[in-house]
């Protein structure tokens, strides 16, 4: 039996190795503790939830925001965003993503919003099979590109 509930300062310490699993290039530990912390203080648009598997133990995380300005494939404003879900390897396939994307899903029904968007980097495909899995639908492909101006 999976439980998700909204994080709280007791899940900041596994809130933050689960970040840094999923964002190894977003920082070091301590920057995903500062982050957690922001989040915890002063959460605004956003929704943080954790699910513990039937031990109590962290399965994953994730993290969604309203999204005021343009959503890419998006027709509304303001869009539920997930931000990011991550799930501990020995976990996936137990539909802990299936289960904490239901809670985003029911918090942004709850914030009014009749759209969720994600992404997912265009070499991530277990991400992108998870998000169809799911039931979202790939509106575009993007490749950013940039030009340094002397």
């Amino acid at each position: 039996m999976m439980r998700v509930a909204a994080m709280t300062l007791a899940d900041a310490e596994a809130w933050a190795a689960m970040r840094e699993a999923l964002w190894p290039n977003g920082g070091d530990h301590g920057t995903h503790e500062e982050d957690v912390a922001r989040l915890l203080a002063e959460p605004g648009d956003t929704v943080n939830l954790i699910a513990r598997n039937e031990s109590g133990k962290p399965a994953g995380f994730a993290e969604a925001s309203l999204r005021h300005d343009y959503v890419n494939g998006c027709d509304t404003s303001p869009v539920a965003f997930l931000e990011g879900i991550y799930v501990v390897p020995a976990m996936r396939g137990q539909g802990v993503a299936r289960a904490l994307v239901a809670a985003v899903q029911a918090w942004a029904q709850a914030q009014g919003c009749s759209e969720l968007a994600s992404d997912a980097a265009l070499d991530n495909l277990g991400s992108q099979q998870m998000h169809k899995a799911l039931g979202f639908a790939e509106t575009q492909r993007v490749v950013y590109f940039r030009k340094m101006l002397d």
